[in-house]
């Protein structure tokens, strides 16, 4: 009677270690779920890289904006850090700094602050890293201003 037990634990085991291993392959096959929890809920349940038809999935991988107009689309924009004169004149660069929007955009989403507060956030924190004060002068005690 005891090796029923122990076998069946086994057995579980190894079909869970297995079906966990081999989850990108059968993970696409499977039916688009639709579960109605509350957000809140769904943001705490830690989750792996499923594909977005899962619930609460959407927040692990977001492509980032690669010109103005996608930037602006993707809320890297506001009235003190405004995109759209860049876009009326028809600029074709790249937008802006691929490295930066992908710190803020982590600044915006785990603090949960608008764009202009995650930009300060970030700009002080490369300040900081750089040696600068918040105020933008630098904190080497050798520093000489003559102004």
């Amino acid at each position: 009677m005891g090796y029923l037990l122990y076998s069946t634990v086994f057995v579980l085991l190894v079909l869970s270690t297995v079906l966990f291993l081999t989850r990108p392959l059968w993970i696409p096959l499977m039916p688009s779920l639709s579960i109605s929890l509350p957000s809140g809920l769904l943001s705490s349940i830690p989750s792996p890289s499923f594909p977005s038809s899962f619930p609460g999935s959407s927040y692990l991988y977001a492509r980032l904006p690669s010109s103005f107009s996608s930037d602006i689309e993707s809320g890297f924009s506001s009235a003190d850090f405004d995109l759209s004169a860049n876009v009326a004149a028809g600029d074709s660069r790249a937008g802006l700094d691929t490295d930066s929007k992908r710190e803020i955009q982590r600044i915006m989403k785990s603090r949960r602050v608008n764009f202009d507060e995650a930009r300060r956030i970030y700009t002080e924190g490369r300040f900081a890293k750089n040696g600068i004060g918040p105020d933008g002068r630098p904190r080497d005690p050798k520093f000489v201003s003559f102004s």
